[in-house]
């Protein structure tokens, strides 16, 4: 009799018995973080980037009930990318940390750090424990200061470690090339429109290189707007005012380029009158922010 991968057979009292085959706890927790992976990768994108007043969420989501981002307290927001049910439960307990922690301290004491740490606490029981598999997630959770210095970003994989990002950051299946993209092209003090048309482009990119259009239908944007006068600063954007943020990003682009290309000709003209204006003519350039846009679907990724 033969054996097979996952057994082997040996006799005991002149009866063949099966043995498991042994995995080294190396190859066990390699096994789970791919099969985490794996789920991760077959969800749409979403990106979390930094602009002047705050910080945005953007992401590809075609259901208008089932959200992708969400706030968790005052100056809290939640993004997640994965199966939905199993971020959704760990977004209901991060709100309920938070509500119970400020109500029985103080409201200042609910931090994107102190929620980042329960998350990590969970996701990394989850992920160790034989004895279901892992979450196939991976978190974000951003806090906006009251200047930009004091924003924080903190990125959760499946395995509970935490990651401490800066300026921008993409999870999901195309996280690698869009954070790729990210990073050669955000900049500090980048307005609204110019941080939401930047996400766009990076979401629009497809693996293979290529491009497609996401329709404003599609997309699920939200704020931490650190100028809102109430104490909520988590608001969505929809309809009509994403329209005008879209709108606007582009024009600022185009009018950005086309400074660029004139700027260089101008003062060529001037240094040939004598006057000292070729400086200024170096000086305009135009950088137009990309965007792009993915997402989970809701009910799994």
């Amino acid at each position: 009799m033969g054996t097979t991968l996952t057994e082997t057979l040996t006799e005991r009292d002149g009866q063949p018995v099966s043995t498991p085959f042994y995995v080294s706890p190396q190859q066990a927790m390699a096994d789970r973080a791919e099969y985490a992976r794996k789920g991760i990768a077959r969800g749409r994108s979403l990106v979390v980037l930094q602009y002047a007043d705050g910080i945005v969420f953007v992401g590809e989501n075609p259901s208008r009930a089932l959200h992708k981002f969400s706030e968790i307290y005052d100056r809290i927001g939640f993004a997640a990318a994965g199966k939905y049910n199993e971020y959704e439960n760990l977004r209901i307990g991060g709100v309920r940390y938070a509500d119970l922690r400020g109500y029985t301290y103080d409201r200042d004491d609910v931090t994107a750090r102190g929620l980042a740490n329960v998350y990590a606490q969970t996701l990394g029981t989850i992920f160790s424990s034989a004895a279901e598999k892992p979450y196939e997630v991976e978190l974000v959770v951003a806090e906006v200061g009251e200047t930009p210095e004091g924003d924080q970003i903190y990125r959760l994989p499946h395995d509970g470690s935490i990651v401490d990002e800066h300026g921008s950051v993409a999870v999901g299946g195309n996280a690698e090339q869009i954070s790729s993209y990210l990073d050669q092209r955000h900049r500090n003090g980048m307005t609204l429109a110019q941080a939401l048309r930047l996400a766009v482009q990076a979401l629009s990119r497809d693996s293979n290189g290529g491009e497609r259009e996401i329709p404003a239908e599609r997309l699920e944007v939200a704020v931490l707007d650190r100028t809102r006068p109430q104490q909520r600063k988590f608001k969505r954007i929809v309809g009509r005012e994403l329209a005008r943020l879209l709108e606007a990003g582009d024009g600022e682009a185009e009018s950005s380029d086309g400074k660029g290309g004139s700027g260089a000709p101008k003062g060529a003209d001037e240094g040939s009158a004598g006057s000292s204006g070729s400086g200024s003519g170096k000086k305009s350039s135009g950088s137009a922010g990309s965007n792009g846009s993915s997402e989970d679907s809701g009910t799994a990724k």
